[in-house]
C-alpha cells in the first residue's frame, strides 16, 4: 500500500512530456490477437498499471511480450492458442471485455471472466453482446464467464446502438473485421481511440472505414497480419495537466499533444479566464487571473469527456461563483466529491448534477481516491491547497497515470510516494 503526500500551494511551471492514449492501448493489446502469425511492435504505450495487466493476460493466452522500452512492447502472438481469458489480471480491469470481440474473431468462441474496474456506476456490456449476437455468436453469462460461439463464423451485420458507447463500438469492430461480408455500425462513438483502434486494424489488414464519424463500416477480410504501430497521445492526461496549471495559477507546456483532441477542454478553460495557446503538437497553459465559474455537461465526443469532469470539478471548487456540473454518462462519477469537501470545497450532488460554489482556498487533508479519474481530481486538489495533503488508495491513479509524481515533481511540485 502507497499514499501520495502533496504539498500544496506551487505554481507549476516548465514542460510535460504526455504520454500515450491509455483509452486506445487498452483495446489495441487485445487486438493484437487477432493477428493470424507475426510479431508486433507497439510503440507510445503509456506505463500504466493496466497495460502491465494486459501484458500479463496475453501471456497467459500463450503469446510472448517483451518490454523494449518504459513505452515500447514486442508482443509475439504465434503461440496464442487458448480462446478462455479467465484469470485474474482479466476480473481487474473493465477493458478485458476487447477480448471478446478478439477472441471470437480468431477462434470462433471466446470465454472472458466478467469485467472489473472503477465503480463509477452500471457499466452495462448489453450493447456489445446485441452487436455479436447480430453477428450470429450466442451469448451466454455462467458463474461470472462471459461466453461468446458461432457455429459457421461470424457474418457481417446492421448494428445500431441504442447508446453512443465506445466499448461497444470498439468491440463490435474487432469482432467484425473477420466476419465474412460487411458490418456496419450507426450511433458509433467518435472518440478519438475509436479512430485510433480502427487504425491499427487498417495497419493489420483490416478494412475499416468511417471510423470519427457516427457510421463506420468494417468490411471482413480472411487475414490479419502484425504491424508496427504508435499509439495517439492521451487526451486525458493532457487535460488533467492542462487542468492543473491553471489550479495552480502556473505556466505549463505540454508536448506530444493533438490540440484538436483538447478543443472541449480547451473552450472551457478559456471561458473560465485561463489563457491556452496552441502550437502544432504542444499547448501552453497558463494563469494569472481569478478564475470564473462555469457548467458543463458531460457528452460524447466531440462534447466535453467524462474522464475529465472530476478532475475539472476541482477546479470549479476555487473558481469565484457558482459552477454546475451535469454528468450525463455515468451515474457514480461524483463520489470524489465527499473527499473535495473534507478539504473545504462546497459542493451540493443531486443525482447527476452537482453544484459547486467557489471558495477562496482548500485545505490540506487526509483523502482517499474514490476511482481513477476522482483519485487525479484529489491530486489536482492536492497541489492548490494550503499545507498537507495525503491520497491513498492511489492503486486507482496508477491505473490510467504514467510516473504522476514525477513528472509533476518535474513541473516544481512539491510530491512524494510513501509506503503505507
Amino acid at each position: 500500500m502507497e499514499k501520495l503526500v502533496i504539498e500544496g500551494g506551487i505554481p507549476l511551471k516548465g514542460e510535460v512530456v504526455i504520454g500515450g492514449a491509455k483509452n486506445a492501448a487498452v483495446a489495441i493489446m487485445p487486438a493484437v490477437v487477432l493477428a493470424d502469425e507475426g510479431e508486433f511492435i507497439i510503440e507510445n504505450l503509456p506505463f500504466i498499471e493496466d497495460i502491465k495487466c494486459l501484458e500479463d493476460i496475453l501471456i497467459s493466452l500463450g503469446a510472448k511480450v517483451e518490454n523494449l522500452s518504459d513505452s515500447a512492447v514486442k508482443v509475439n502472438v504465434d503461440g496464442i492458442k487458448d480462446y478462455r481469458a479467465l484469470s485474474e489480471a482479466v476480473k481487474k480491469m473493465r477493458a478485458s471485455y476487447y477480448l471478446l470481440g478478439s477472441l471470437l474473431a480468431k477462434f470462433g468462441r471466446a470465454e472472458v471472466a466478467f469485467p472489473g474496474g472503477c465503480p463509477i456506476g452500471v457499466r452495462p456490456i448489453d450493447q456489445h453482446i446485441k452487436g455479436f449476437e447480430a453477428m450470429g455468436a450466442k451469448v451466454t453469462i455462467e458463474h461470472g464467464i462471459i461466453k461468446a460461439e458461432t457455429q459457421d463464423g461470424l457474418k457481417g451485420a446492421h448494428i445500431y446502438l441504442d447508446v453512443v458507447s465506445v466499448g461497444a463500438t470498439i468491440n463490435i469492430m474487432l469482432a467484425a473485421t473477420k466476419a465474412k461480408g460487411v458490418t456496419t455500425i450507426e450511433n458509433a462513438a467518435k472518440e478519438p481511440h475509436v479512430v485510433d483502434v480502427a487504425n491499427f486494424l487498417n495497419s493489420m489488414g483490416a478494412k475499416v472505414k468511417g471510423a470519427g464519424t457516427d457510421v463506420i463500416k468494417i468490411y471482413g477480410v480472411d487475414k490479419l497480419t502484425a504491424c508496427n504501430y504508435s499509439v495517439i497521445p492521451d487526451q486525458i492526461e493532457a487535460g488533467t495537466y492542462m487542468v492543473a496549471a491553471a489550479a495552480t495559477q502556473g505556466d505549463v507546456v505540454l508536448k506530444n499533444v493533438i490540440p484538436k483532441h483538447l478543443e472541449s477542454i480547451t473552450a472551457k478553460l478559456l471561458e473560465m479566464g485561463v489563457n491556452v495557446e496552441e502550437g502544432e503538437d504542444t499547448v501552453r497553459v497558463y494563469c494569472d487571473r481569478k478564475l470564473k465559474g462555469i457548467n458543463i455537461k458531460t457528452l460524447p465526443y466531440p462534447g466535453f469527456p467524462t474522464d475529465l469532469q472530476q478532475p475539472m470539478s476541482t477546479l470549479c471548487t476555487i473558481a469565484e461563483g457558482v459552477s454546475i456540473i451535469n454528468e450525463s454518462i455515468w451515474e457514480g462519477r461524483f463520489k470524489h466529491c465527499d473527499e473535495l469537501k473534507r478539504m473545504g470545497a462546497k459542493i451540493k450532488v443531486e443525482g447527476r448534477i452537482a453544484v459547486i460554489e467557489g471558495v477562496q482556498k482548500l485545505s490540506g487533508a487526509e483523502v482517499s481516491a474514490t476511482d481513477l479519474r476522482g483519485g487525479a481530481a484529489l491530486v489536482v486538489a492536492g497541489l492548490v491547497a494550503d499545507g498537507v495533503t495525503e491520497v491513498t488508495n492511489i492503486i486507482h491513479i496508477d491505473r490510467g497515470y504514467e510516473k504522476l509524481e514525477y513528472k509533476l515533481q518535474g513541473l516544481g511540485a512539491k510530491i512524494k510516494r510513501v509506503k503505507i
